[in-house]
């Protein structure tokens, strides 16, 4: 039996995106999963389930021209449900590139994420990246 604690839900959705599984990862959320994108960007706002996070994921790849990347820069700090995890994410393109720290806040039940909420170091400079929506 796989151990389901926030903190291992946590530690294998990383994992896999770090080893660029993106299958792995996307089988870590709930079919409902309600993701929450910062900012005022073309991204920003709220993407609900496995289909509209594959979309708004499948667009930050292309809009980075493959080139996105997230690394995880510390322990994940848990407190029931949650997962605090502190994060290294960039990218880049012909025009712009962007690089900094952020932290993911993930919602874990039952052994599944079902909500993600992302805070980024510098806002504005990830809104200049990801353009105008």
């Amino acid at each position: 039996m796989t151990d389901q604690t926030p903190d291992a839900i946590a530690g294998s959705y990383f994992d896999a995106l770090g080893q660029g599984d993106v299958p792995s990862a996307m089988a870590l959320l709930s079919p409902d999963v309600v993701w929450h994108q910062p900012g005022s960007n073309r991204f920003s706002g709220e993407h609900r389930g496995i289909n509209g996070v594959g979309a708004l994921l499948g667009g930050m790849m292309e809009t980075s021209q493959g080139t996105f990347e997230l690394a995880v820069t510390g322990p994940a700090m848990t407190n029931g449900e949650f997962a605090a995890v502190p994060v290294q994410f960039s990218g880049k393109r012909a025009d712009a590139s962007m690089d900094m720290s952020g932290v993911d806040l993930l919602t874990i039940r039952d052994g599944k994420i079902v909500e993600v909420r992302l805070f980024s170091a510098d806002g504005q400079a990830e809104d200049a990246f990801w353009g105008q929506p």
